[in-house]
């Protein structure tokens, strides 16, 4: 556009020359070899000009001239070139569809027409290929000869690096991506791996510090920043704690401010303030855990805050937890625990047995049975309880890519992934889907209703069953026969070869002669 303008200016100043040239006729003289010249001053204009421009136009065609076979070779390189950039952008297309053939023939062909000096890609084309077909070792030499080329080298190491996670060599896969993050610390995947490897070293300042250049560059955001800032910090404090108190405390508030809701971080900087007696500021942090997410850990250490406190003073400080998260089975069970130590046994029982119906698991069973014990001490359903327990479903408990803890870890110890373990329940135990399976029968018959007639005098007793047995069984089992009734007015079934009499199903005990009689040939599970 300015061209065009500048055009039109030179055109339109042209023009304004010759008209005033023509509003003011004259002649020009000129004296030459003894000759006198003399023409009009519009002719003389219109010759001067001709001359410029026949100058600049032989100026022109000479320098082209002159320029051709440059000109002529810069076209056949340029045309050469666009070829090549042609089969290497149809190669990188086909690398990425997985089209190993193309993406080889295509590369040889951009090798063919740029050299690989001129065009970085062409390797990265190359090793792609080789690891379409296969060719693991080759890609691996590839990815280390550009390691010489600065422009390439955290490409190299990004292949070298993704070559050992291929193979599972995790030391080698964090050697690359150090150096990766010493060259450039805005890569996500380098800075990460360094992360994690700082972390299972227990280099806690050095991953801190290299969390901070993160949130400094914007690679992460500050939410992220915070939560593993609070990560590395409860890590801090946890292996700090003994050996150098006031830098564990000062970690351990700072994590627990960052992330109020994070049950480590609170139960640690708890201890820290319960060992200075702050007992009010460390259970407001642990208060502050328990609403986010109740931890069997946080309601320990809260209600057992206070060494000096009674048993009747526990209870008050779990009930206290219970009523800061109601309707909640781990606010039952703190609860419940606290009234056994207390030996108020009715409500143990009572928020025991609320746990269960609201989340039946083998923790609030097993509690019910100790619960049993001490108050009864009646074994038969004590062992109701440990029954169930088994075949519950398992407790929370701290998980991390299929590892269960029951104590938490700042990563994970399959992966090394940070923050990477959660409080929820395990995977099902193998044995509980089989003894379902087994529970279910394939065929059963139900005893027809037995009849059987007393002595004259006495009144007919009819029993009727409803006891279901396998096939191969119910002869067997046709075999049983009527007793008088006893003195509550109930009829019992006995075996023919079997005198002892059945016990009531309400009745968990168990009689010492029936128990020492069968103890040889009963499987027992506890």
């Amino acid at each position: 556009m300015i061209r065009i303008l500048f055009f039109l200016a030179v055109v339109f100043g042209l023009g304004l020359g010759f008209a005033w040239l023509a509003d003011r006729p004259g002649d020009m003289v000129v004296t030459f070899g003894g000759y006198q010249y003399q023409v009009s001053l519009m002719v003389a204009a219109v010759a001067v000009t001709a001359i410029v421009v026949a100058v600049m136009l032989s100026w022109w065609l000479t320098k082209s001239l002159w320029n051709s076979p440059y000109a002529i070779a810069r076209h056949f390189r340029a045309r050469r070139r666009d070829r090549g950039y042609q089969a290497l952008s149809t190669g990188m297309i086909a690398a990425g569809a997985g089209d190993a053939a193309l993406a080889r023939k295509k590369n040889k062909e951009a090798a063919k027409l740029i050299r690989f000096d001129q065009e970085p890609l062409i390797q990265l084309l190359d090793a792609q290929a080789a690891l379409l077909e296969g060719d693991h070792d080759g890609a691996r030499q590839k990815f280390e000869a550009m390691l010489d080329d600065p422009e390439m080298r955290l490409l190299g190491l990004r292949g070298l690096y993704l070559e050992a996670e291929r193979l599972g060599d995790r030391s080698a896969a964090r050697h690359y991506a150090g150096r990766a993050a010493g060259l450039a610390p805005q890569l996500a995947w380098a800075a990460d791996s360094t992360l994690e490897e700082k972390a299972e070293r227990g280099d806690w300042d050095g991953a801190l510090a290299l969390v901070d250049a993160q949130k400094a560059t914007r690679q992460i955001e500050r939410d992220v920043a915070n939560n593993r800032r609070s990560v590395l910090l409860t890590a801090k404090a946890m292996s700090l704690f003994e050996s150098d108190f006031n830098t564990a405390r000062t970690a351990a508030l700072e994590a627990n401010r960052l992330r109020p809701e994070f049950g480590p971080a609170a139960i640690v900087a708890a201890k820290a303030l319960f060992r200075q007696n702050d007992v009010r500021k460390g259970s407001k942090a642990l208060e502050g855990a328990w609403k986010a997410e109740p931890l069997p850990d946080v309601a320990e250490l809260y209600v057992h805050g206070r060494p000096g406190d009674a048993v009747l003073d526990r209870l008050a400080r779990a009930k206290k937890l219970q009523s800061l998260k109601q309707n909640h089975p781990e606010s039952s069970l703190a609860v419940a625990r606290a009234a056994l130590e207390a030996q108020d046994y009715a409500l143990a029982r009572a928020e025991a047995e609320a746990a269960a119906r609201m989340q039946p698991r083998e923790g609030a069973y097993l509690l019910l049975a100790d619960i049993e014990e001490a108050e009864t001490g009646n074994q038969g359903k004590v062992r109701q309880w440990l029954a169930k327990a088994v075949r519950a479903p398992r407790d929370p408990a701290w998980v991390a890519d299929g590892v269960v803890s029951e104590r938490w870890a700042p990563f994970s110890p399959v992966t090394g992934r940070l923050d990477a373990f959660e409080w929820k329940a395990p995977e099902e135990r193998l044995g509980h889907l089989i003894e379902q399976q087994d529970e279910e029968p394939e065929a059963r018959v139900a005893i027809p209703a037995i009849r059987a007639a007393q002595p004259a005098g006495d009144d007919i007793v009819e029993v009727e069953s409803d006891v279901e047995v396998m096939p191969e069984k119910a002869t067997e089992t046709a075999t049983a026969k009527v007793v008088p009734p006893t003195p509550d007015g109930v009829a019992g079934v006995v075996d023919e070869d079997k005198a002892e009499p059945i016990r009531l199903p309400d009745d968990p005990g168990v009689d010492p002669e029936v128990e020492r009689e069968n103890a040889q040939r009963r499987f027992r599970l506890f």
